[in-house]
């Protein structure tokens, strides 16, 4: 060991006199240093060591929480998904409600609205009737009927047009078998298959839902 600090000594002397003089007066200073830092790196690996196997052996009280935890974890999962399907369902229903009480305001007048359909018929044939070379100041009584009729007959079909109702008086039109219902078919010169000559009773549709389809004559190939 004085060998040693001897060594030492002899090599810090020329550069640092201060520490060789300390290292003479304490030749066992070195000793203790290098005792230290051994001392010290022994007790880190003892305590990484430590850890890790405490990490490798998790102790049963350990298992048990995490396994809780897993078992929590999942059955919040469950209860969220219910939940979340529950909103879903709650949601569906409430938009199918919402649905059917706007059709009952649209079309809760739909047999109301047949009844009235058969008086505009009656009001049409009646006005249709009247021989129009009739209808002069010679004859004043049946000039006011006349035009009475007329007058009721748009009356009631502004009344029908204010609730959604219109006419169907598809002359010309192509054949639809969702508006139309067809009495005959019959080849006519001049018209186009599948198009609709003939207008026998007038169709209605109540909020775009067909109420009475028309009945109707439909060109068909010669």
């Amino acid at each position: 060991m004085a060998a040693v600090a001897q060594c030492v000594r002899g090599a810090l002397r020329p550069r640092y006199p201060l520490l060789s003089f300390s290292l003479r007066t304490s030749p066992r200073l070195l000793c203790v240093a290098t005792q230290q830092k051994n001392t010290g790196q022994n007790l880190e690996e003892d305590q990484t060591q430590g850890q890790n196997e405490q990490k490798v052996e998790p102790s049963p009280a350990e298992k048990m929480l995490t396994e809780e935890k897993a078992k929590l974890e999942e059955q919040l999962k469950e209860v969220t998904d219910k939940y979340k399907r529950a909103l879903a369902d709650a949601e569906n229903v409430r938009q199918r409600s919402q649905k059917l009480v706007e059709e009952a305001k649209l079309y809760g007048i739909q047999s109301f609205c047949k009844d009235l359909l058969e008086v505009a018929d009656i009001l049409e044939k009646a006005t249709e009737s009247v021989p129009k070379e009739e209808i002069k100041d010679e004859n004043p009584h049946l000039k006011s009927l006349y035009e009475g009729l007329v007058m009721t007959e748009v009356q009631i079909q502004k009344v029908f047009k204010k609730h959604g109702l219109l006419r169907l008086n598809p002359v010309g039109a192509k054949f639809d078998p969702y508006e139309h219902e067809a009495l005959f078919h019959a080849p006519m010169e001049g018209k186009e298959p599948g198009t609709i000559a003939l207008v026998s009773k007038i169709g209605y549709k109540l909020h775009g839902r067909t109420l009475r389809p028309a009945l109707v004559g439909v060109v068909k190939d010669a």
